[in-house]
């Protein structure tokens, strides 16, 4: 198994599951990182994918013991933070932020591929990838760093409701504004960090889509902005918004500003193609607050938009795992932290 830690060079403001023979788990999606506003630290995201995730808000307290769910030589640690996850079908972290402002978020990346098992190094499922960060590290650069010293194999699953297997890619950014991309291709964990990197959508990968800013107009190439739903034209848009953003006179103004960013880089409803699900109508949104730990999701069927501040919550070691509940639950408006309910801790996946 090898390990590869790559720091790319920056540009200017370039913004930035193995194939198991049936269709991916994850999500196609889009995420922009504001981090020059000189407001608070915001990320959004999209959530692009062609049927219902029965997504829900977890809030997982510290001092919780996990493993990665390997059947030989899992790694394991216990929750040294307190996290708010969003799950997709209640068995894998997609989404979410930590007490400490570290947010992570998981996008669709076609072609990743783990590798043959090598059991000397210790296992994670894909489901937990998202998780093991938001437990462990309240900076990107702890999370860059720790790979080094504590490495570790990600193991492939197949979400049974969907019938689909985890390539994904993810994205870690924090309330300093730093940011890194992790893809794991053909075996090795590559990692491109930069607070530069404020884009990221789908394939090809990274590295290849920063080269792909580079012909575009206010990024050293006359091309215009692209305007289709593929993920490279998202990437552009989005890192083509975020650069030419006004600053915003308060919070509220960035956090209506970054929503309007990601509703430009959405998908409308209508047929997906089960064959490219990077290609899919975005279902909801997140902007996360990393500076003031807040929440903002906007599911494309509810009126309005809701959010949740996390300051409000009990991380505390020895608290309940409670849940709130947003599957058909189209009346949430506001702030809700106090709608939490008791709840036992959902499954995550298992290798295959």
């Amino acid at each position: 198994m090898r390990w590869t830690l790559r720091y790319v060079i920056p540009f200017g403001l370039a913004a930035l599951l193995a194939v198991v023979g049936t269709r991916p788990v994850a999500e196609a999606c889009s995420r922009v990182l504001w981090n020059d506003s000189g407001r608070s630290v915001l990320v959004g995201r999209n959530m692009d994918w062609k049927e219902d995730l029965k997504s829900n808000f977890w809030l997982l307290p510290r001092g919780m013991k996990r493993d990665g769910l390997a059947p030989k030589n899992s790694l394991a640690w216990t929750s040294k933070y307190g996290s708010l996850a969003v799950t997709a079908y209640d068995s894998v972290t997609v989404d979410g932020v930590n007490e400490k402002g570290l947010g992570v978020h998981t996008l669709y990346l076609k072609g990743t591929k783990t590798g043959p098992r090598d059991e000397k190094v210790p296992g994670m499922s894909v489901s937990v990838w998202a998780q093991y960060y938001l437990d462990n590290f309240a900076t990107v650069k702890e999370a860059v760093e720790a790979l080094k010293t504590q490495p570790y194999q990600l193991l492939m699953i197949i979400e049974p409701t969907s019938g689909a297997a985890g390539e994904i890619h993810i994205a870690l950014n924090d309330a300093t504004g730093d940011s890194a991309v992790l893809e794991c291709i053909e075996g090795e964990i590559k990692v491109y960090h930069s607070r530069e990197y404020t884009v990221m959508t789908n394939e090809p990968t990274f590295d290849k889509q920063l080269e792909n800013l580079k012909q575009y107009r206010g990024f050293g190439g006359e091309k215009r902005l692209p305007g289709t739903h593929e993920a490279g034209d998202r990437f552009v848009r989005g890192a083509y918004y975020i650069k030419n953003m006004p600053k915003p006179k308060s919070d509220r103004e960035a956090v209506a500003a970054l929503m309007s960013v990601m509703r430009n880089t959405s998908a409308p409803f209508g047929q997906s193609d089960p064959e490219r699900p990077n290609i899919s109508p975005t279902i909801w949104r997140t902007i996360t607050d990393l500076t003031n730990g807040v929440i903002y999701y906007d599911g494309v069927l509810s009126p309005q938009v809701f959010w949740v501040d996390t300051k409000k919550l009990n991380f505390d070691a020895g608290e309940a795992i409670s849940k709130l509940t947003i599957v058909d639950n189209f009346d949430l408006m506001g702030e809700v932290s106090g709608k939490f309910e008791k709840a036992e801790m959902f499954k995550f996946l298992k290798p295959n």
